[in-house]
C-alpha cells in the first residue's frame, strides 16, 4: 500500500511502499478514502507523544478516517465487506495510522458512515466530534437551557462542538479572531474576540455568567474560564491537563467509542452538525496539507487518499 512515513522525529513525511497492514481477529481493514489532520498528528511528527505510546517505525500518522470496509476479522460481526465506515484509529501504540491506503483498526472504533457526507467531510467527525461530545456531554452535561462558552469556536474541535451544544438546546458564545466572527455566527454561536477584554465581552453577552466552558485553546481563555462561571467546576479543557485541574475543571483526552460516533453521525444526517473543510489535499501533497495544519486553520484540512 501507498502510505505517508516517518523514519524518525522532526523528519519530513514521504510517500513510500510499505506492506498491508495485518488485521486481528475483533478488527477491520479499511480501504482509506480521506483522513482529516488533526493537531495531534503533527505532534506525533515532533515527537510530543513519544513518553505516552510505544511507536513503531516507520511511523504513519493519522487517527481520523472515512472509508470503506476492504476486509474483517475472523470474530467479527455484523460488518461487511464493502460497507462505508468513519473511524477513530486511536490504538495502543503509535505508527499504524491513517494516512495510508489501508488501515487496521478495531471494530469498537468505528461507526456507519453518514449518509448525507462525502468521504472528506466525514473524516472530519470522529476525532474532533467525540473531542467535542465528551466535553460537552460526558464531563459538562450541557443541555436545554445552560449558555457555554467555547474557547476556539472556529477550530477543528471548536466548529463541531459549537453545532453540539446548540443541539443539545444550549445558548453558545464562542471566542475567536474578528475575521472569523461570521463563520462562528454561521455555526450558531454569539462570537467574542479573543485578547484584552475578553472577560468583559462575554459578561456584556452573559451578565450573569455561563453556566459551562468548553476549552480547546488554553491560555487566556482557559485562565479566564473560573471568573465566568456561575458555579465552579463545569470547565473542560484539552489543552492544558495541569492548568485546568489547578482551576477546579476536566481535562479531557478523547478515546474511541462507537455508540458516541454513531450518536455524531446521526446529527450529521439531520443536519445538525456540518464540518467545514478548509482544504482537501491529495496524499503526495502531505506535506502543505501538514504545514497548514500548522498556521491554524478555519474547521479542518483533510488528505484525500481515494475516490
Amino acid at each position: 500500500m501507498r502510505a505517508v512515513a516517518i523514519d524518525s522525529y522532526g523528519s519530513g513525511p514521504e510517500v513510500r511502499e510499505l506492506p498491508d497492514p495485518a488485521v486481528g481477529p475483533d478488527s477491520v481493514l479499511v480501504r482509506v478514502q480521506a483522513a482529516s489532520l488533526n493537531p495531534v498528528d503533527y505532534k506525533i511528527l515532533d515527537g510530543a507523544l513519544d513518553a505516552a505510546w510505544p511507536v513503531v517505525w516507520p511511523l504513519v500518522p493519522g487517527w481520523d478516517v472515512a472509508g470503506v470496509v476492504a476486509g474483517v476479522g475472523p470474530a467479527v460481526r455484523g460488518v461487511e465487506v464493502g460497507q462505508p465506515v468513519v473511524g477513530y484509529a486511536r490504538k495502543d501504540l503509535v505508527g499504524t495510522g491513517t494516512w495510508a491506503e489501508l488501515v487496521a483498526m478495531p471494530l469498537g472504533s468505528t461507526a456507519p458512515a453518514p449518509a448525507t457526507l462525502d468521504p472528506v467531510a466525514a473524516a472530519c467527525l470522529p476525532l474532533a466530534g467525540l473531542t467535542a461530545w465528551q466535553s460537552l456531554v460526558e464531563v459538562l452535561r450541557v443541555g436545554p437551557g445552560d449558555t457555554v462558552l467555547v474557547n476556539a469556536a472556529s477550530g477543528g474541535v471548536g466548529h463541531l462542538a459549537v453545532q453540539i451544544a446548540v443541539a443539545l438546546g444550549a445558548r453558545v458564545l464562542g471566542t475567536a479572531s474578528p475575521a472569523r466572527h461570521d463563520f462562528v455566527r454561521g455555526l450558531g454561536a454569539e462570537p467574542v474576540a479573543y485578547g484584552d477584554g475578553l472577560a468583559e465581552a462575554v459578561r456584556a453577552l452573559a451578565p450573569e455568567g455561563v453556566d459551562a466552558v468548553a476549552d480547546f485553546a488554553g491560555g487566556e481563555g482557559l485562565e479566564a474560564a473560573p471568573g465566568l462561571l456561575r458555579a465552579p467546576g463545569r470547565l473542560a479543557s484539552i489543552v492544558d491537563a495541569d492548568g485546568v485541574h489547578r482551576l477546579g475543571g476536566t481535562y479531557v483526552f478523547v478515546r474511541a467509542d462507537a455508540q458516541q460516533l454513531s450518536e455524531l453521525v446521526a446529527l450529521a444526517d439531520a443536519g445538525r452538525v456540518v464540518p467545514h473543510v478548509q482544504s482537501v489535499h491529495g496524499l503526495d501533497d502531505v506535506t502543505a496539507a501538514v504545514a497548514e495544519a500548522r498556521a491554524g486553520v478555519q474547521g479542518k484540512v483533510v488528505l484525500e487518499v481515494a475516490d
